[in-house]
């Protein structure tokens, strides 16, 4: 009967939304594999550091930094408030609060509509990574084309064309990169399905501006 009981205990431990904050194998967490716990976000305090990954936080990227999954891995965030949700990259480590499972970029949580909340109950489900064939499916299915709206030496011409985009209701990222030895800012509309990035293409070229449609 004790035996029983413990055994019960184990399960209910194990079916918790904390189970997962114990340490993951790093090179074997599946695709489908879910969790559940609370979202933070953060934004203009570390924007350009150095993630865990070696890429520079961008607030204006779809990322997130988490305890354990392996960096790189694609995860589909739902904000369990409202039922929206965002397929973001994990480049960091953290957040390092109890109870707490993600750490969701400033554009991330907007995509959510969590800023004002600050920390919502979330779901997480991993989609995978680019080397992965489930990943490539997921990548299909989930729809992660992006259409660039110019490269920009100058940090500020970015956010200028970024805010305009902003306001025709475009979901908007800025995306440092090099390219011959120099630093451009990217600015990307999307992510959207193939489909839906030749659509928003061409609206864009109606309005006079000169885009590319990238696969992310």
């Amino acid at each position: 009967m004790r035996c029983a009981v413990a055994i019960l205990i184990l399960l209910a431990i194990v079916g918790c939304g904390t189970r997962y904050e114990t340490e993951l194998p790093l090179s074997s967490v599946p695709t489908g594999w879910r969790q559940r716990g609370y979202a933070s976000w953060y934004g203009p305090k570390f924007h350009g550091r150095k993630t865990a990954s070696g890429e520079i936080f961008n607030m204006y990227s779809m990322t997130a930094a988490h305890k354990t999954l392996p960096l790189g891995t694609y995860v589909k965030v739902t904000n369990l408030k409202n039922g929206k949700s965002v397929v973001v990259k994990i480049n960091d480590r953290g957040p390092y609060v109890r109870g707490r499972i993600i750490d969701l970029s400033y554009a991330a949580a907007k995509k959510l509509g969590m800023i004002r909340d600050g920390v919502v109950p979330v779901e997480i489900v991993v989609l995978g990574k680019p080397e992965e064939e489930s990943y490539k499916f997921n990548l299909l299915h989930f729809g992660y084309y992006y259409v660039q709206v110019g490269a920009f030496k100058d940090w500020f011409n970015a956010i200028n064309v970024a805010k305009k985009l902003k306001r025709a209701r475009l979901p908007v990222e800025i995306r440092p990169v090099s390219y011959k030895g120099e630093r451009l800012y990217r600015v990307l509309v999307g992510p959207y399905t193939r489909f839906g990035a030749k659509k928003v293409a061409h609206r864009l070229r109606k309005r006079g501006y000169s885009v590319r449609i990238w696969k992310d």
